[in-house]
């Protein structure tokens, strides 16, 4: 059924797209477009009312669609999410991961020796000598 009507909804938007589009604008004459103006084939006023009905016509049964489309869907899940989660088994709680002493790093002793000094800071380690 929803399929049906998705079908007819996307039609009937195709068909009212053109139809409006083949409308008389303001200031433009749709026959002077095409080649020529010949109101025989639809009567002494020419196409306008014609195409107004086909107009009203496909607009109505665009809107009975739409309408019928969205009653559909809004009626279409009676289930919410919150009534699947309480159904499902209960998530069991982990214990809290173990707490870690830090890791201390002895600092050296101020009676130790000093690492010797780099090649190019021979002054400086001659004044940390003395």
């Amino acid at each position: 059924m929803t399929t049906l009507l998705i079908i007819i909804h996307v039609l009937v938007c195709i068909f009212l797209i053109g139809i409006v589009l083949l409308q008389h604008g303001k200031g433009a004459d749709i026959g002077a477009t095409f080649g020529g103006s010949s109101q025989s084939l639809f009567g002494s006023e020419g196409p306008v009312p014609l195409l107004n009905k086909i107009t009203t016509l496909s607009a109505v049964v665009f809107m009975g669609t739409s309408i019928s489309l969205a009653y559909l869907s809004a009626n279409k899940s009676t289930s919410t999410v919150m009534s699947d989660i309480s159904t499902k088994a209960p998530v069991e709680q982990s214990a809290p991961a173990a707490v870690t002493e830090p890791i201390t790093v002895p600092l050296p002793a101020e009676n130790a020796a000093q690492p010797a000094a780099a090649p190019g800071n021979k002054g400086q380690a001659e004044k940390q000598k003395k």
